[in-house]
């Protein structure tokens, strides 16, 4: 077993870029709620078993380089699976006279904090990493249909390079535990007043292991506050 007590650096650092581009590497792959622990146990893609031991309060990031063989030209590196997050745009609220702007935050912060849903506000975007199903977090917006708001859905992978290190600690460790629930789909229902989903009987819950500077707005597929993701 191999035991890995500090972080030698990140892939995207030009320096190590530049190392790995003619390295072979294997990935630890570990997920969001491993990645904030400092130690734990695993084994590595390629099979080598790993004992990760580092200071606490340091959190593994998706790239860090773990391990360097300047000999064999080999290195270890982390690869983080993050949820998806759903961003909601607010930057047309500004267009809105602002008694109409300030009502529609507070509901949707109302509507949001019914959900318990955990939430990153940068600039006039909002991300919420998914605790539930797309179609169910989609179903609470449109229920809403917030005045100036809409709203998309976006790999984790694809937010973090718009947020800092801090920010990205908060927005995938904000979410409860390793593991989420959900009621069956058919049986899943949502207020049609409050937006918040409850589910009829009989509700089968299922606990799934692992997860399954702003300038530009992060890729992805936009889409109004009124349409359905799927």
């Amino acid at each position: 077993m191999i035991l890995i007590k500090t972080i030698l650096g990140n892939i995207g650092d030009p320096e190590w870029a530049a190392r790995l581009s003619a390295a072979e590497s294997d990935l630890l792959e570990i997920d969001q709620w491993e990645a904030q622990k400092s130690r734990f146990r695993k084994a590595t893609a390629k099979g080598v078993e790993i004992a990760v031991s580092i200071d606490r309060g340091t959190h593994i990031r998706d790239g860090d380089v773990l391990l360097w063989d300047a000999k064999a030209l080999s290195a270890l590196v982390a690869r983080i699976e993050l949820r998806d997050v759903m961003i909601v745009h607010l930057g047309d609220l500004m267009s809105l006279v602002p008694e109409v702007a300030m009502r529609t935050c507070v509901e949707l912060g109302h509507a949001m904090g019914n959900q318990h849903w955990p939430a990153l506000v940068k600039g006039n975007l909002v991300y919420v990493p998914l605790t539930v199903d797309r179609k169910v977090m989609a179903s609470v917006m449109n229920t809403h249909r917030f005045e100036g708001v809409h709203f998309e859905f976006v790999a984790g992978r694809e937010v973090v390079p718009y947020l800092a290190p801090h920010e990205s600690r908060r927005l995938f460790g904000a979410a409860e535990g390793p593991v989420h629930s959900h009621t069956h789909e058919s049986y899943a229902g949502v207020e049609a007043e409050t937006g918040r989903v409850y589910g009829h009987p009989p509700t089968h819950v299922h606990t799934h292991p692992g997860a399954a500077a702003q300038r530009h707005p992060p890729p992805a597929t936009a889409g109004s506050a009124h349409d359905h993701r799927e």
